[in-house]
């Protein structure tokens, strides 16, 4: 192949080498994050992206590293252009690595457009504020931390905790109201091992999820540099998706701590001073450039809405990949350890999630009319009784009174009632609703008070009986 007629620059002054790092003299013209190949001295072709350029120098973070540079013999050649994700309507279904390439097996794809991983920007002026209810299936989401479309609500979770059985959960179940309303996933998987590969998709291909899923892979052996491009390819696909094809998208990011060790670790090659706990300080930015990329915008009928998983190191929610995350997004739902030893699943701990737009996604016309009154009902019963299971552990369950009693066996019945379902489960936002209305009958009427009087009267469960 004639390289001239391709490339608009070339250098040939490489002058170190450090695992997948090049470092070239400045090449002038050169863009941050630009594709470049590097062809090495034994004439094998590689490709590379441009991490960092200044006056002094250009680093290329070569794809799949190089294990042996003839420093005098190798070359930099320039595409002009950053990576680009080609996209079609028939990339539903279909599964991708971390460069964005097929993986399925699957005909090769015929691109209508080739599309910017970056993503363009959105005039702030034209973002319209979530509002729309998405279902996930799952009570202690739907019910008490409600997703809303255009929203961004990450799953904290820690080691061995199940967030991959919930996320697979998630992916079957999820979907939107309304009337014809179209709905597709976005999933990204970075830097999981081949098990969880594996899992995920034969989880999207048993359940036949995959068919309205587009899915990338990219496991623990891949390159580094591709941890970092693989949630962009997912978002651009999602973009693509919700403004261009109309469509209400769920994107699923998981891991997001791998995506920050792998940003952490290509700063360290760079030699860049660290900020806290060894991570660069623009983390920050860097994450935000990625999760603001949802929402939804006037005049476009889709939705982008983000949902990113991270394992919190030592199970240490003030670490700076959860604590960078929240500050981002709107809310975060946390996982129990806890209520995961007690045989409870999904362990969400009830107190420490929170969705932020929750409010303005409930409610009639969206859920139900009684939602917001039985979501504020049920956090105040529960804390009552997990405030008596703290106090009873002091003096005993017999010193209660009989209110508090009831208040103690209704918490117990809340965690594996309300929270804990089946994998296999899929409830509607009416099931979830009607299950706190029988917790609620446990308790004395007079003690619902956050609950309007109408209400209690149309869905309590002994004035249905009396209907």
């Amino acid at each position: 192949m004639d390289f001239s007629s391709l490339y608009i620059k070339e250098s040939r002054a490489i002058t170190k080498a450090k695992g997948s790092l090049l470092v070239a003299e400045s090449i002038p013209g050169i863009k941050f994050n630009e594709i470049v190949d590097v062809q090495l001295g034994n004439g094998e072709v590689r490709s590379g992206q441009a991490i960092d350029i200044s006056e002094e120098a250009t680093i290329i973070e070569v794809f799949g590293g190089v294990s042996e540079v003839d420093l005098i013999g190798s070359k930099i050649r320039c595409k002009g252009e950053t990576l680009k994700l080609p996209v079609s309507i028939d990339i539903l279904g279909r599964i991708f690595n971390g460069m964005g390439e097929p993986i399925d097996g699957g005909a090769a794809l015929i691109p209508e457009h080739y599309l910017d991983i970056n993503g363009e920007p959105v005039n702030p002026a034209l973002r319209q504020p979530p509002a729309e209810f998405i279902e996930t299936g799952m009570s202690p989401i739907d019910g008490l931390n409600a997703l809303v479309r255009g929203q961004k609500l990450p799953i904290f979770s820690g080691s061995g905790l199940p967030h991959n059985r919930i996320v697979a959960q998630i992916i079957r179940q999820a979907t939107v109201k309304g009337k014809e309303e179209s709905f597709a996933l976005v999933f990204a998987a970075i830097g999981i091992s081949y098990d969880d590969a594996s899992f995920f998709m034969r989880s999207l291909e048993r359940t036949g999820a995959l068919e309205r899923t587009v899915a990338f892979i990219n496991t623990a052996s891949d390159p580094v540099i591709e941890r970092i491009s693989t949630p962009r390819l997912a978002l651009t696909a999602a973009e693509y998706l919700a403004w261009q094809q109309s469509m209400h998208v769920l994107v699923i990011l998981t891991d997001m701590t791998n995506y920050c060790e792998a940003l952490r670790e290509l700063s360290s090659m760079r030699e860049e001073i660290p900020s806290r706990r060894g991570y660069p300080g623009y983390m920050y930015t860097d994450l935000a450039t990625m999760y603001e990329r949802a929402g939804r915008i006037f005049d476009k009928e889709g939705s982008v809405t983000i949902m990113p998983i991270l394992t919190m190191p030592d199970d240490d929610i003030t670490h700076p990949i959860p604590d960078l995350t929240g500050y981002i997004t709107e809310g975060q739902i946390v996982l129990s350890r806890n209520l995961d030893r007690k045989g409870i699943y999904p362990p969400i701990d009830v107190f420490l999630s929170l969705s932020r737009m929750m409010k303005e996604g409930i409610g009639p016309g969206k859920t139900r009319e009684d939602h917001n009154n039985v979501f504020m009902q049920s956090y105040a019963a529960y804390a009552e009784g997990c405030y008596l299971r703290e106090i009873s552990t002091i003096i005993g369950a017999e010193a209660l009174g009989d209110r508090d009693r009831v208040y103690l066996a209704n918490a117990e019945e809340f965690e594996r009632k309300f929270i804990a379902q089946g994998e296999w489960e899929k409830r509607t936002i009416e099931d979830t609703l009607d299950i706190a209305w029988r917790l609620f009958s446990a308790l004395p009427e007079e003690d619902l008070k956050l609950i309007r009087e109408e209400f209690i009267k149309k869905y309590l469960p002994r004035y249905r009986k009396q209907e």
